[in-house]
């Protein structure tokens, strides 16, 4: 394991692991993939620690990882956390087993990632609120409710959970203090659920991350859109474009100007005399 903080990290929304994942790479990477991919975060994945562990050397361990950089796997950046109280920048490498186009890793720079859509699943057939409601029979069987009683009150009931309820402060709700008799379960259950709703919780918006991606070969930090395949412009052999020269102050063109009178005032000078 790497020191506390850095290390590798896992990319977000990964689809499930298969047998195909590096299909797409050739040998030698698709197995210095999987072996990351197993690993968990936090793991040491520099290329001297990995030459201890896997059958390649350093030089070719380098060479395969800016490979996976290339292939949307793999990018190295640096990352300051939000709300921390330090201004250090920290070291990040982070890993997806399910390759990224250029433009998802800008997307997961800025903080904004793309949810990816859910594989359909086989869910129970019950909800968590259906089951609550038709259990309240049990234990007070002046609430007991028919199957139909608790399919119409399920929704008003989930409302509760996404606020923030318990199963323990649902049932306090519907079952302090009822009236003797009770007339009507299904229409006493439905008031409750109505009157003594919950209210929303306060949720903060969290600040996303700080994240500035490095070139894969010189380390060099850029902007996402400049380091297209995790590599800049001078790695690829581009010839770096021509910084426009910095502006010259005004202070300077005026002092440049009073030296230009005064000498122009001492070569008249010199003609008269």
């Amino acid at each position: 394991m790497a020191n506390p903080g850095y290390g590798k990290r896992a990319a977000p929304d990964q689809l499930p692991r298969t047998d195909r994942d590096f299909a797409h790479l050739p040998p030698r990477e698709a197995a210095i993939a999987a072996y990351i991919d197993r690993l968990p975060d936090g793991a040491d994945i520099s290329v001297k620690t990995l030459a201890k562990t896997l059958p390649y050397g350093q030089c070719a361990l380098r060479t395969a990882l800016n490979n996976l950089t290339r292939a949307g796997h793999l990018r190295r950046g640096r990352e300051h956390l939000a709300d921390s109280a330090s201004p250090r920048w920290i070291t990040r490498t982070w890993f997806s087993r399910t390759a990224r186009d250029d433009d998802w890793w800008a997307a997961f720079t800025r903080g904004d990632v793309p949810q990816e859509p859910p594989e359909p699943r086989a869910g129970p057939t019950r909800s968590r609120a259906y089951i609550l409601l038709a259990a309240l029979g049990r234990t007070t069987p002046a609430l007991s409710l028919s199957h139909r009683d608790c399919a119409d009150l399920a929704p008003l009931l989930t409302e509760w959970f996404a606020r923030g309820a318990t199963d323990e402060h649902v049932l306090q709700s519907l079952t302090g203090g009822l009236p003797t008799p009770v007339h009507s379960p299904a229409a006493l259950v439905r008031t409750r659920l109505t009157t003594k709703l919950p209210p929303e919780p306060v949720r903060e918006i969290p600040r996303p991350p700080l994240r500035v991606l490095e070139c894969a070969k010189c380390g060099a930090p850029g902007r996402p859109e400049a380091l297209p395949g995790g590599t800049c412009g001078p790695c690829r052999g581009e010839a770096e474009p021509r910084r426009p020269a910095a502006p010259v102050a005004s202070s300077t063109v005026r002092t440049r100007v009073a030296d230009i009178r005064a000498a122009m005032a001492d070569r008249r000078q010199g003609s008269r005399t």
